[in-house]
């Protein structure tokens, strides 16, 4: 999922832009430039900026601000948490190449149950499993190449694993499968609930 700002969504028209949004944690630096500069090693024609998908890509019924509006309350309430990134893998069918989420799978498994309902609710095609995305739509006879690349890459990483997730951002895609932020919300906006 490459970004550009906020900004950009004031310059991409209208018709420019699609009916399919994601909510996502992105990946402070150092970790997240680490993820980046591998994802475009990987795949040179990418423009990333490093996150996990709370909720992947999907359309939605409503105008996104309600939507939007939606995603706010429900992630105010959570408590911010440390991701760590363990492995490298290749998920099946798709041959995505990916890391792996460790601490931190549980959260983000619940937070996309949270999520996955009323107007953000969409019947996903695969079941949620929380990773970074690191390389995709990659030529079959390159996926054994690419992943081995990306191992080599992970081991090499002298750098902290863990992020904290402090905020989600509400992003949309666009023709050009340029995806832009268009709402970000604090975790821990509210007290947690007990």
């Amino acid at each position: 999922m490459g970004s550009n700002s906020k900004e950009a969504h004031e310059c991409v028209p209208a018709e420019g832009r699609l009916n399919v949004f994601a909510l996502v944690i992105y990946i402070a630096d150092p970790l997240g430039r680490f993820l980046d500069d591998l994802r475009r090693e990987l795949v040179p024609h990418y423009n990333p900026h490093a996150h996990v998908s709370v909720l992947p890509p999907r359309p939605i019924p409503i105008e996104w601000r309600e939507a939007s509006e939606q995603a706010r309350s429900l992630t105010q309430g959570w408590a911010p948490f440390d991701v760590e990134l363990t492995e490298i893998g290749i998920f099946p069918v798709t041959n995505v190449v990916y890391a792996e989420v460790g601490k931190g799978a549980t959260e983000l498994e619940s937070m996309h149950r949270t999520l996955n309902m009323g107007p953000l609710g969409f019947e996903e095609p695969f079941t949620y499993h929380p990773h970074v995305t690191l390389a995709q739509e990659i030529p079959v006879e390159r996926v054994t190449e690419v992943h081995e690349l990306a191992r080599q890459r992970w081991r090499e990483f002298r750098g902290n694993r863990t992020f904290r997730a402090e905020r989600t951002t509400f992003v949309q895609n666009t023709i050009g499968n340029r995806w832009i932020d268009l709402a970000e919300y604090s975790l821990g906006a509210l007290p947690v609930k007990k």
